[in-house]
């Protein structure tokens, strides 16, 4: 029997997936452009916007008869046995090939924010604590440790990372970002790409773009940025995480930019992202976003409409599930209302990524590698969330030493977070996703708490323990009793903070915005009372977002911030608080001094500092990149204070960095960029370079930034990315506010306008 050419692997994809566009039908080509998502729920509270409105009806078995482009969320809706769902996953795949009359099986995704959203997966740090960590090959293997994971049960594809910047840090989606600046958003993103990629898993950039900027900090609220905060802030990280991870796709986000929805934009979908860029993956439309250009854009009247913009702007498939692309679709295209080029184009891109997948070759299979019992929780992944956790906790303050704790302590553990395996997790783990809805279900994974860690941590120390209060119920009836237990003892650890959840179900997560930095409900309060006794009290935040804290400065015994560390972030924390453990997080977000002093990010040009022409002074507390350790550390610069390059040229900048105290450490060096006059404003400094240097005590390494002029490019007034000549310093510094050395450099030669080959990132090298 001769082989379709489609189906021969010896053959270039593109003429593969040409000769199978010539056989189908416009139904069939149409089957690949949306997902089905089996046994999402139609009542109740869901995990997706508006979802019980937006979920259609439709026939499975008559369905699959044109064949299928995705499975949405095999593993991530409702608690199933890992094996039992691959086992599942395969024969579902098995009925798609079955029915078709081509074969074709689905692409299957999943969430993978935090680790693989399933139970009985492990459970990381949420991208936030990513940030903090300032460690992209750590990231790196992250990415490639759940991208095995997805692969081991069959899925292809990962709804991960957020590249969003950190615009407002009242919105309820900062856990899922990495920071408030492009440079840490893009080298940690990219990170993750290549190693999710490298697993052979499809890598989702999202989302598209400008979703962080939304007003008053609202969820899917317009986006009003300007076109220079939007291509020097927002796009970055996608460009980034496109040319240095390769990314092979891209999800439309669901805000809109001036009146434009992004996903009815082909200046941005087509133009600049095909165009520009030369991506030639798929974009992929956020939950429902194609239906939201009729019910919530309202710039299309029908179904149909919607699909037709969201297909001339450059969408290819329509998530979670069948609507706009299904029937309305197919229809408008019959009646001559859509141009079949449309769904043409958008089709050939999916099995294009199909055929690299495998999927379009006779010896593909849908069976699970290995027989028997699957583990998403092994060891060596629970080993990676302990290190990552480890790297990622901050130590703000600890003015009078009162840590590391003392190993026989008397210890007062006191907060609505310190007893709650749950305060570990962001909204889109596995517990605080999906398992809220399942209660009778049990968690899946171990997640000791941070009373357990600190028991477990110090078994000498006398550990009491009283929740005060909960994290969002207004009651203080728990206060007394807290307060006893902290006068008692020799020191309190106030463990406050978040509860994950979704649309106002939780105080962090998707839909869960808040008005100001107040701490939630009356967790204040109780940390105001704590501090009457007199007994030293360390503050441990484990939040989604950063806090207001300037009313306790220099009332506490130390402050250590953790954005939801993830299943081993109890005993991460508690090695912080013992000293087992030498913090080296630095703060990928600003803490604001006062709850009304945001929005605020540190990129802000000399008008958003604090100055005369206000009596509001928006100045952090704890800066963008601060974070103290244990030991101490000297930097010697070893270049020249000054240096001239050309407006193409590079400098390189080196110091020695020497770890001065008693316990091995890890300082986290830092380059920032001033640019003291442009043709438009710019951020008084702006990150271009870090790098992590662990060192015993004793120990110095030499490290060198390469800097290349490309990294001071900026937007001009025409909307070109260009290089300016004259004045820059380069900026050494331990945070965005502390500066230890500085380098002048004078840019000469004409003006450089850049195109996408630009120098994207500083070069580092540790000796």
């Amino acid at each position: 029997m001769t082989t379709a050419p489609w189906r021969d692997p010896a053959l270039p994809a593109a003429a593969r997936v040409d000769d199978l566009l010539t056989r189908m039908t416009l139904e069939e080509k149409t089957a690949q452009l949306y997902g089905v998502w089996v046994g999402a729920a139609t009542d109740g509270d869901g995990v997706a916007p508006l979802q019980r409105e937006m979920t259609a009806d439709y026939d499975w078995d008559e369905l699959i008869t044109l064949g299928l482009g995705q499975l949405t969320r095999s593993f991530g809706t409702a608690p199933v046995d890992p094996a039992l769902g691959a086992r599942a996953l395969a024969r579902a795949q098995r009925r798609i090939t079955a029915a078709g009359r081509f074969g074709i099986p689905a692409i299957a995704h999943e969430e993978c924010l935090a680790g693989f959203t399933a139970w009985q997966a492990t459970a990381y740090p949420v991208p936030l604590a990513w940030g903090a960590a300032f460690d992209p090959p750590l990231v790196e293997e992250l990415g490639r440790h759940i991208g095995h994971d997805l692969r081991s049960v069959g899925v292809h594809q990962g709804l991960a990372p957020v590249l969003d910047v950190v615009r407002d840090p009242r919105w309820g989606r900062v856990e899922e970002t990495i920071g408030e600046d492009p440079y840490l958003v893009g080298t940690v993103g990219a990170a993750y790409v290549r190693g999710l990629e490298s697993a052979g898993v499809i890598a989702t950039l999202k989302h598209f773009a400008g979703y962080a900027s939304s007003t008053g900090a609202r969820n899917l609220a317009p986006v009003r940025a300007g076109v220079r905060e939007f291509a020097d802030v927002t796009l970055p990280p996608f460009e980034m995480a496109l040319r240095e991870g390769g990314a092979r796709s891209v999800m439309a986000a669901y805000n809109e930019t001036d009146g434009v929805p992004a996903s009815a934009d082909p200046r941005l979908l087509t133009e600049l992202l095909r165009t520009d860029w030369d991506f030639d993956g798929t974009v992929v439309a956020d939950y429902f976003g194609i239906g939201f250009l009729q019910t919530l854009h309202r710039v299309a009247g029908t179904e149909a409409e919607a699909a037709h913009l969201a297909l001339a702007a450059g969408i290819d498939v329509e998530l979670p599930t069948l609507k706009c692309y299904g029937r309305p679709l197919v229809a408008a295209v019959r009646e001559g209302a859509i141009p079949e080029s449309l769904v043409d184009r958008a089709a050939r891109r999916v099995l294009l990524q199909k055929c690299e997948l495998g999927l379009l070759d006779e010896d593909w299979t849908p069976e699970p590698a290995r027989e028997g019992p699957i583990d998403l929780d092994s060891t060596a992944n629970r080993a990676l969330a302990r290190r990552l956790a480890e790297e990622s906790v901050v130590l703000l303050d600890n003015p009078d030493g009162a840590l590391p704790l003392a190993p026989d302590t008397r210890m007062a553990v006191v907060g609505p977070r310190a007893a709650d395996a749950l305060a570990m997790l962001g909204c889109y783990s596995f517990p605080s996703h999906v398992l809220t809805h399942h209660p009778e279900v049990d968690l899946g994974i171990a997640i000791p708490t941070v009373l357990d860690s600190l028991r477990a941590e110090l078994p000498d120390a006398k550990v009491t323990f009283a929740e005060g209060c909960d994290v969002s119920d207004p009651d203080t009836s728990g206060f007394e009793e807290a307060v006893a237990r902290a006068a008692e003892a020799d020191v309190c650890v106030a463990v406050l903070g978040d509860r994950a959840g979704l649309f106002g179900r939780g105080t962090s997560g998707e839909g869960c915005d808040v008005t100001d930095l107040e701490l939630p409900g009356v967790q204040a309060g109780l940390l105001d009372a704590l501090l009457t006794t007199g007994v030293p009290v360390v503050l441990v935040l484990l939040t989604g977002r950063p806090y207001a804290l300037g009313r306790w400065h220099g009332r506490l015994g130390a402050v250590v911030q953790a954005f939801f560390p993830g299943e081993e972030g109890g005993p991460a924390v508690a090695g912080v608080l013992s000293g087992r453990v030498n913090p080296s997080g630095r703060l990928p977000v600003s803490v604001p001094r006062v709850p009304g002093g945001q929005p605020w990010t540190y990129l802000q040009p000399p008008l958003g500092l604090a100055g005369e022409v206000s009596n509001l002074d928006p100045t952090p507390l704890y800066p963008f990149g601060h974070g103290r350790s244990y030991t101490s550390f000297a930097w010697e610069p070893t270049s020249p204070p000054s240096a001239e390059i050309g407006t193409d040229g590079s400098h390189d900048v080196t110091l020695t960095v020497r770890n001065t105290g008693e316990r091995p450490g890890t300082e986290v060096v830092q380059l920032y960029l001033h640019d003291p006059v442009a043709s438009v404003t710019r951020p008084d400094v702006r990150l271009i370079g870090y790098q992590r240097v662990a060192l015993a005590p004793g120990e110095s390494r030499s490290l060198t930034f390469r800097f290349h002029a490309d990294l001071s490019a900026f937007t001009d007034r025409e909307g070109a990315r260009v290089v300016e000549p004259g004045a820059l310093e380069l900026r050494l510094a331990t945070s965005s506010a502390a500066v230890r050395h500085t380098v002048r450099l004078r840019l000469t030669g004409p003006v450089r306008t850049l195109g996408p080959d630009r120098v994207l990132r500083c070069g580092t090298k540790v000796s």
